[in-house]
């Protein structure tokens, strides 16, 4: 990566002709009679040629990114002899994102899933916690202190910095402007993948369209342009493509960006936000349509027809058993779009009416439909509502999503051979959640504190019983019984401060907790967050590296750049 790093480090790149006809004159039609004055300084030395013709392309806008040659020297000084000799030694590569998985909410989850065990908890380990490899990730925008999912993952999946709200562009943009798309597209690992031959594929809990999915497949000046309904007119007027869009015309795209290319589109798409790919038209409704009319586009266009025209023989399903109907070991594509906005939060899940999977079902699935290329996959997961159930101020949801996660990347552990797959597990961001008292050892993380030796709840200087767990801003205290949908919280105003929670259950999952700063929704936090590893590269993970540089581990891991310079 040293030599494509040096060779990038230009404003614009140039591709050099390895013939380099036109610095090698022959004078001989001339008569050897030309004189040429010697330059009065040493002829510049041209810089190597870059290690990929991909670069004259698509790669232009991330290689000539200070961030993204920044995040590849970084990683390769950190073992130079190793990475040389064990480039490209993975097949395949899973990267599992847990939206607003900060540290405290590893640690709370890791706690409480062992208490849900039976076990006090702070022993235990959820299934990530035991990779071999860990570090930190800064996860700071290039213009926000505290991130957003779009530019934090955009990061991540294209291995340069952006802006807050932006997808898939550099932080040239900018945000709702759509005529700044243009020559700031970056290529994301996802699209190299495709090039590349492998298969690929994306899950997400959240919407399909939302930020941290649509950053490895769009190109949007803003996230919320998920369909040509949330788009201003001018954007629309001036060429700019909605995410949902993009996602079913991701092979067309990319082959007319990318000359050369032959693609086949995402192999596997499975999560919510079906509204985005529908007209509105209660004729299009589905069974478990919860809204008169549950599509969103305002273009009359059935993204589901058309991608099912694209791909006659992919399976489209909408529930749980249309899900557990297909033959995973027989089929090339498949698209689940569960829900007609983001899939229920795992505690919520029996409730949904036609039934959805859960995260860990839906992993496990798209491995054994991915795993049928010969070349290899990648795929991405997001858990993305524990980033949801935070903003709600709901611990118990997020913490019962962390859980869901830890399943999900225990059942691609046993699925995949750790030789060959590179596993990482990090978060887009953290959340202003925090551990706080003197609880005694086992106490319910989501009780009030008990400290050691006392036979009841601890009660601060206004003489009323804390929790272990509280957040610094956002909706603050609900006492909602048996609730299992962490948003029904914004059925009410915002309160801050305190409440008496002597009779109150504060383990239930429709508890709430305090918060000190009023807000309509909690905040991401700023924190560093883990990132954790297992497989080939994983070696590469340690320190506190840029967000931008996982892309540079996947990339190492599996020598994609060069494999779809190859493929073209």
């Amino acid at each position: 990566m040293k030599t494509f790093a040096k060779a990038v480090g230009m404003s614009a790149l140039v591709v050099i002709a390895a013939a380099c006809d036109s610095n090698n004159n022959n004078n001989s039609d001339f008569g050897g009679a030309l004189v040429v004055d010697p330059p009065t300084e040493p002829a510049p030395v041209p810089a190597p040629a870059p290690v990929t013709m991909l670069s004259a392309a698509d790669l232009q806008t991330n290689v000539s990114s200070s961030w993204f040659v920044d995040a590849a020297d970084r990683l390769e000084a950190r073992d130079p002899a190793r990475l040389l000799a064990e480039r490209g030694s993975a097949r395949n590569v899973i990267l599992f994102v847990g939206d607003g998985m900060g540290v405290s909410t590893v640690t709370a989850a890791r706690i409480f899933a062992g208490q849900m065990a039976g076990e006090s908890g702070e022993e235990g380990y959820l299934s990530f916690g035991e990779f071999p490899y860990a570090g930190l990730v800064k996860t700071y925008n290039v213009d926000a202190q505290t991130p957003d999912s779009a530019g934090t993952m955009t990061a991540m999946i294209s291995g340069l910095k952006t802006d807050v709200g932006v997808i898939g562009v550099d932080a040239d943009i900018e945000r709702g402007d759509c005529s700044t798309v243009a020559g700031n597209e970056v290529a994301t690992y996802l699209e190299l993948a495709e090039i590349a031959g492998l298969a690929t594929g994306i899950i997400s809990t959240a919407r399909v369209t939302h930020a941290t999915p649509a950053a490895t497949y769009a190109k949007s000046a803003d996230r919320n342009w998920e369909d040509v309904s949330d788009m201003p007119s001018a954007a629309v007027n001036g060429g700019c493509e909605d995410i949902a869009s993009q996602l079913v015309n991701l092979e067309a795209n990319l082959e007319a960006r990318v000359p050369g290319a032959d693609v086949d589109g995402i192999d596997v798409v499975l999560g919510g936000g079906r509204r985005h790919f529908l007209p509105k038209d209660p004729a299009f409704n589905t069974a478990d349509a919860v809204s008169s009319v549950e599509g969103d586009r305002t273009d009359g266009r059935d993204l589901t027809a058309e991608w099912q025209q694209q791909y006659p023989q992919g399976v489209y399903v909408i529930d749980r058993a249309g899900f557990e109907s297909v033959d995973t070991s027989s089929i090339s594509k498949l698209l689940g779009l569960f829900n007609e906005s983001h899939m229920q939060y795992e505690a919520d899940r029996e409730n949904d009416i036609a039934g959805e999977p859960s995260l860990s079902e839906m992993t496990a699935a798209a491995i054994d439909v991915l795993d049928n290329n010969d070349q290899g996959f990648f795929l991405m997961v997001e858990s993305g509502r524990i980033d949801h159930a935070h903003h709600a101020g709901n611990a118990h949801g997020a913490l019962v999503d962390t859980v869901e996660l830890s399943r999900a990347v225990a059942a691609a552990m046993a699925a995949t051979d750790p030789q060959e797959t590179l596993i990482l597990v990090t978060a887009d961001h953290g959340h202003v959640m925090t551990l706080g008292g003197y609880p005694k050892r086992g106490n319910p993380i989501l009780g009030k504190v008990v400290v050691t030796g006392a036979t009841g709840p601890a009660l601060a200087a206004d003489g009323m019983p804390y929790t272990t767990l509280a957040y610094t801003n956002g909706l603050g205290f609900r006492d909602m019984g048996d609730e299992t949908d962490a948003d029904a919280a914004y059925s009410l105003p915002p309160f801050s401060g305190r409440v008496d929670l002597s009779s109150i259950d504060t383990e239930a999952s429709g508890y709430h907790q305090e918060t000190l700063v009023p807000l309509g929704s909690e905040t991401h936090s700023g924190e560093d967050v883990g990132l954790y590893a297992n497989g080939p590269g994983a070696h590469l993970v340690s320190g506190t590296s840029e967000q931008s540089v996982i892309f540079h581990i996947m990339d190492y891991a599996t020598d994609l750049l060069a494999r779809a310079d190859a493929a073209i």
